[in-house]
């Protein structure tokens, strides 16, 4: 089939899990009534995801406070008591993080209670996300390696641990999410997609990466504005990531000024083109998701495309972010019968 679909991970969580339109925000229950809420949510946007026509699911994070911090909470090594506050995706900005104070280590697996409780409760295909290696360390305090190349191996191999865990869980795409690609272009080059390899190592399950330029925040927003007409930063490195062992890029499309025929450049790669913008509340209609597809067909293989959202919806309203999945399943079978 053409042009499938699915969502870069996020949802929003619902009023009674959490206090909904925010990042990190604080769980409404504790304890056994946590974890039931947790499940809920998880089956809840399950249903929905296969109403709208999505044909590779994920959880919608729903058991994650933090996209990042839900992977670092089961890990030994971090003090999460004394947080500190640290710039963020250099600096664009401030947030508490927790520090490393000690050997990293997993405490045990880390997300099997909502991998377990998706795989049981849908027959579609399953994709779980993980935060990426340069991307975490972007998130933490050091106080303890003094290296932010042997911090990023270390959660590489805790990264890889979780990842086979997930796999034999049943998922059928693993995900490294990497904001940070976006950031530190040298660096990625230099070490971070060898950190993303040694996270994807042994493997047999698909894998992707995805970049982005952040949620639809208002700290991004405003960063985006001080880009330029053109984002060209993904030129440097899109010819790496092609060359690594990655299957899958997400990158996001829709109202982005990253200019397409950078596309090009990730000729052995499948696309997971962002053609929903999160950074947004107007709902897209069939007719401009076939527009994005179309565009980026004419640098991408249409059997390499796979739909998808430019970020997670996380902070969006939660009626706004099912509105967005319904036109994203009608968009693409939409362009299966005007581009197919």
């Amino acid at each position: 089939m053409l042009f499938p679909t699915t969502i870069a991970g996020s949802l929003p969580k619902p009023e009674w899990l959490a206090e909904p339109n925010m990042l990190w925000a604080p769980w409404k229950s504790q304890g056994d009534e946590l974890l039931r809420a947790k499940r809920d949510a998880t089956l809840i946007w399950l249903k929905i995801q296969e109403d709208a026509g999505i044909d590779i699911l994920t959880e919608g994070e729903q058991a994650r406070q933090h996209f990042v911090h839900g992977f670092l909470e089961k890990i030994d090594g971090i003090d999460f008591a004394h947080k500190v506050e640290m710039g963020i995706r250099k600096d664009r900005y401030k947030a508490m993080v927790p520090q490393v104070v000690a050997p990293l280590r997993l405490k045990d697996r880390v997300h099997a209670f909502e991998a377990r409780v998706a795989r049981t409760h849908t027959r579609k295909k399953l994709k779980f996300t993980l935060p990426g290696p340069m991307t975490i360390i972007d998130t933490i305090a050091d106080r303890y390696y003094g290296d932010r190349v042997k911090m990023a191996f270390a959660f590489a191999e805790l990264l890889n641990e979780e990842a086979k865990a997930l796999q034999a869980d049943g998922v059928d795409l693993v995900q490294f999410d990497e904001p940070a690609f976006n950031v530190y272009m040298d660096e990625v080059n230099d070490w971070g997609i060898k950190a993303l390899e040694r996270a994807a190592q042994g493997l047999t399950c698909a894998t992707a990466v995805h970049i982005c330029y952040g949620y639809g925040i208002k700290a991004n927003t405003d960063w985006k504005e001080t880009l330029g007409s053109q984002w060209r930063q993904y030129e440097q490195i899109f010819p790496a990531i092609d060359a690594s062992p990655i299957q899958q890029v997400a990158i996001e499309c829709r109202n982005s000024k990253v200019p397409l025929d950078l596309l090009a450049l990730l000729k052995n790669k499948i696309v997971q083109a962002g053609v929903i913008d999160v950074a947004s509340d107007a709902v897209e209609t069939a007719e401009d998701v076939v527009q994005v597809i179309d565009a980026v067909s004419k640098f991408v293989p249409k059997s390499n495309i796979i739909a998808t959202t430019n970020c997670g919806m996380a902070p969006m309203r939660r009626e706004i972010a099912e509105a967005k999945l319904m036109a994203l399943g009608a968009g693409a079978a939409l362009a299966r019968e005007k581009l197919g």
